[in-house]
């Protein structure tokens, strides 16, 4: 049996899965964050919100994929494990640090907004 195939088949479910799942989540509750930087402008926000999400998406499974060319033989079942544990906890690695780091530039934009308006 070709274990790679078998890694390949578990990783790529549990990658479109997690991308998807998480990716959804983001742009739903993500929404009333670029609505409050954008101040109430809905078709502005909504649009803004359909570009990060497919940008997202585009990133994310790209990067799924490369990870194909990067994948060592498997040997066996506990390798398989193994393989796709550690190409899952990287994807969701990207994942956070994505994520921490777009809502830090929500965030400075929010006070850049602030500060401006005050002066």
């Amino acid at each position: 049996m070709n274990y790679n195939i078998l890694s390949y088949g578990v990783y790529g479910c549990i990658t479109i899965y997690i991308i998807y799942y998480v990716g959804r989540l983001f742009h739903q509750n993500g929404r009333v964050f670029i609505l409050r930087l954008f101040e109430g402008n809905e078709p502005l926000t909504d649009t803004t919100n359909n570009i990060l999400l497919m940008a997202y998406y585009l990133f994310n499974l790209g990067y799924a994929v490369v990870q194909f060319s990067f994948w060592e033989k498997v040997q066996g079942i506990d390798t398989v494990i193994s393989s796709v544990c550690l190409k899952t906890g990287l994807l969701v690695l990207i994942l956070a640090i994505t994520h921490y780091f777009n809502m830090l530039l929500i965030y400075v934009l929010s006070k850049r907004k602030a500060s401006l308006l005050n002066h």
